[in-house]
């Protein structure tokens, strides 16, 4: 059996299975591990969420902010948005099975025999691992019913509280838990984050860090799997491995193998579409 890990897909389904192909991935054997943002800005959204639903036990996904997105307009068409490419999902006969199932997926996969886990964005530097796992899972158990997500998609927007306190309670904590697994980048000294940057590392002015280079993070030995910056693209370093080379803005969909001693076995990309606006 091989383990595969691959990058931000958002729509790109015709490098995502050009990519497989390449792989010769085979669902019986295989496994995939996606970094999220499986759907928007490209143009196969729906394709690419019934492919990776017919993957079963086979692909782990865990759940990006375009992910989320797309089931918060589901719940409230208010919250679409002029750049959002997934009607093709919402009017769709198999919606409901569809957005049932991807409501259903995590946010943090860990896997302790491989000793990675699986984030889509990043982690603030207070948060330990065990921290990470159990803050994923209270806001598992919240989307994964669907009173309780409808309000937490009426909440979920907005970047504040910007720092983690333990006593963070209600959406306040729900929201920066969101934040973090799905919209992390960058962050201060002191562990606040900073969502609007989406610039390289090089580009971030003083005082600002990429979320894994953060002083005292408390994750620095834990080896991380994730994708969502596409600025950043390939990282292979500090314990994480950045997955997201920007397939959807004409860069590449990324594979590599994650189940070998080792560096991870790096497979040739596949190049994306014609660059899109930002």
């Amino acid at each position: 059996m091989a383990v595969y890990a691959i990058g931000d897909i958002q729509g790109c389904c015709d490098e995502f299975e050009q990519l497989l192909d390449r792989l010769h991935f085979n669902p019986t054997q295989d496994q995939l591990w996606l970094t999220g943002d499986l759907v928007n800005r490209g143009p196969r959204s729906l394709d690419t969420l019934r492919l990776v639903k017919s993957l079963g036990n086979s692909a782990v996904t865990v759940l990006g902010n375009h992910d989320l997105h797309l089931l918060a307009v589901a719940f409230d068409k208010n919250a679409h948005r002029r750049k959002d490419t997934f009607d093709d999902i919402l009017s769709a006969p198999d919606r409901n099975e569809l957005l049932d199932w991807l409501r259903q997926q995590p946010l943090l996969h860990h896997d302790a025999k491989l000793n990675r886990t699986l984030i889509h964005a990043g982690l603030p530097p207070q948060w330990t691992l065990t921290q990470a796992r159990a803050c994923a899972r209270e806001l598992e158990r919240v989307l994964q019913d669907a009173d309780h997500a409808r309000e937490l998609f009426q909440q979920m927007y907005g970047d504040t509280p910007d720092r983690w306190e333990d006593q963070l309670q209600g959406f306040d904590r729900l929201r920066f838990i969101t934040n973090c697994l799905t919209r992390l980048r960058v962050c201060t000294a002191d562990g606040s984050l900073r969502l609007k940057e989406k610039n390289a590392p090089h580009q971030l002015a003083s005082g600002l860090y990429p979320w894994f280079k953060a002083p005292h993070r408390q994750t620095a030995n834990d080896q991380i799997i994730c994708g969502h910056w596409s600025a950043l693209g390939y990282h292979d370093a500090d314990q994480v491995l950045a997955l997201d080379t920007g397939c959807i803005w004409g860069g590449t969909l990324c594979g590599i193998r994650i189940d070998v001693k080792g560096k991870p076995a790096h497979i040739p990309s596949i190049s994306g579409g014609l660059p899109l606006e930002d």
